[in-house]
């Protein structure tokens, strides 16, 4: 077995790998992962690579559920070897549960809760995650629920994602408030072509010592290294779902891109992982893979480089 580097996560104590395994396309159609075989050879290598956080959700999969059922079985006789990071509330999904009580009220929650654990087959979540701002759940109350989870033992930390820089300052201030746990991550969209966090958001992050989980890390696949202005492969994420991120891409900036990786002999894949490593306060790169050989190439990019202070100023440079 590989180790990678690991960092901990906020000041949960968590300590999670560099680089970590994002299950979304675990159950769905048209990828590897569709079956429950490639999904176990997937956390197969994982096991072997040292890729110790795995994040999904329960609306994750071919049908909402799919993705934490796969996983579960998968971690069968080996579930404490991994940070298993979960997800739940996303406004845009309902899981008919709890009588349709709003997302980040205390019944969803415990609901939600226990439907993750079943299908995971754990008695324990170690990161659970609110997919999206509940509107209409105080915070309080949100932060209560998942404080008596914390204290319960049924999850070891809680974290939000797609969080605004102040619904994050709301929710710290909310915690301070209660005086008990409070969240310790936050999840948000972060790549060399989508930068809004920088502004806002990962200020408030560090302010309050949360760890950050860039999702669509790599753009969805993007900076891989596989795509060109002509050339792109059919069997990915991009040209199964959103053929419109390659057909829009800068590819004038993102060529400028590649002659910086060939000056420095290193991969896009190497220097994009280093790059996002580099950044304040971010604690894993969390992107996704259909098969064992994608993951290994994520987690030998990790390792490859680490870029001086100028050359990541460089390469932030370059999409500016």
């Amino acid at each position: 077995m590989i180790t990678l580097p690991h960092r901990e996560l906020g000041r949960s104590g968590l300590q999670v790998s560099v680089v970590g395994l994002g299950c979304n396309n675990f159950g769905r159609p048209g990828s590897r992962t569709a079956s429950q075989e490639g999904t176990t050879a997937v956390i197969d290598a994982a096991d072997d690579l040292g890729v110790t956080l795995l994040d999904t959700a329960d609306i994750y999969g071919g049908h909402p559920g799919q993705s934490e059922t796969y996983l579960g079985v998968a971690l069968a006789g080996r579930r404490d070897r991994f940070v298993l990071a979960t997800k739940f509330g996303h406004s845009q999904v309902d899981m008919g549960i709890a009588d349709g009580a709003p997302k980040g009220s205390r019944a969803y929650i415990r609901a939600a809760v226990a439907d993750s654990l079943r299908r995971l087959q754990t008695d324990h979540i170690d990161l659970y995650q609110l997919h999206t701002p509940d509107p209409v759940t105080p915070i309080e109350e949100t932060i209560g629920a998942l404080a008596e989870l914390v204290t319960e033992g049924t999850i070891r930390a809680f974290g939000h994602s797609n969080f605004t820089a102040e619904q994050v300052i709301e929710a710290e201030e909310a915690a301070v408030r209660l005086g008990g746990a409070r969240f310790e991550s936050a999840q948000n969209e972060f790549s060399l072509l989508v930068r809004d966090a920088e502004r806002e958001l990962l200020p408030s992050v560090r302010r309050y010592g949360l760890g950050f989980l860039p999702f669509f890390p790599l753009y969805n696949g993007l900076f891989t290294g596989k795509f060109t202005r002509t050339e792109r492969p059919s069997d990915t994420r991009i040209m199964r779902q959103r053929p419109h991120l390659a057909d829009t891409a800068p590819w004038d900036t993102i060529e400028r891109y590649e002659v910086f990786c060939a000056e420095h002999g290193v991969t896009m894949l190497s220097a994009t992982i280093g790059w996002l490593l580099a950044q304040p306060g971010l604690t894993s790169v969390i992107a996704g893979a259909t098969g064992p050989e994608q993951l290994r190439q994520n987690a030998a990019a990790s390792r490859e480089w680490t870029p001086t202070a100028d050359e990541v100023a460089t390469i932030s440079g370059i999409f500016a």
